[in-house]
């Protein structure tokens, strides 16, 4: 895709989406939430190729948060059974593609038939390079930071590490998104100004953009308006 064409002259690296809204969307429709989350699979998807082609590197998206087991069971049941749904459905098309399921959070708490087919396609799709594609899942940007202190602590009582060793780098070897850009953009759809405990570490210098839009109705093009004005930013990173 020519981005040029598009207005898009600078972009990110790393775009983190807080898809926000599909129960709100579902009752302006007169429709049951679950009819909001079915929309918001079909948007997920839009998004990631939309990633894809415009150029992003790495694309994260916030699924099902670590505070989500708090809704009514039979509303996560349904949640779980369209993600195992969605990634049976979607594995050739990201094969196809060249993108890669990375699953962030605590995965090993999920459901047994939900975590074996987060894990069967990671695994699938582990050697595509076009995007990676974060998909958080049971995750919490308080539970990433204290499973990696975890880690920092046992490495210290084993000896392997001092305490006065530890740096940004060493914790930033310990999050779930290690090796990867942070995120150069975070966008949340539905009106909402907050982060609700995403990528806590990681969006220190990130740029927000807030859209009224509900997640549902977060289509190509409103995509190309937050894009359009992640690139008026001047990004100082404390700088002058």
């Amino acid at each position: 895709m020519d981005t040029e064409k598009l207005g898009i002259k600078v972009i990110p690296r790393h775009v983190a989406i807080i898809m926000d809204g599909n129960g709100r969307w579902a009752k302006l429709h007169d429709r049951p939430r679950i009819f909001g989350h079915q929309k918001g699979v079909e948007r997920a998807k839009e998004a990631s190729e939309f990633a894809l082609e415009v150029g992003i590197e790495v694309l994260s998206l916030y699924a099902f948060s670590t505070e989500n087991w708090a809704r009514p069971r039979e509303e996560v049941e349904f949640l779980m059974s369209l993600l195992e749904d969605y990634l049976q459905r979607e594995l050739p098309n990201m094969l196809n593609k060249g993108i890669r399921l990375h699953p962030i959070g605590r995965i090993h708490e999920l459901p047994r038939a939900t975590r074996e087919k987060v894990e069967e396609t990671a695994r699938a799709t582990s050697k595509n390079d076009r995007l990676i594609l974060n998909l958080a899942l049971n995750y919490g940007g308080h539970a990433e930071l204290v499973d990696a202190f975890r880690v920092l602590a046992h490495r210290v009582a084993e000896g392997e590490l001092q305490p006065q060793e530890i740096d940004e780098a060493l914790v930033e070897g310990c999050l779930y998104t290690r090796g990867q850009p942070p995120p150069d953009l975070l966008i949340r759809t539905s009106g909402e100004y907050r982060i609700s405990n995403f990528l806590l570490w990681q969006t220190a210098y990130t740029e927000f953009y807030f859209t009224p839009v509900l997640w549902p109705d977060f289509d190509r093009g409103e995509f190309l308006k937050a894009l359009l004005d992640y690139q008026k930013r001047e990004r100082r990173f404390g700088g002058v």
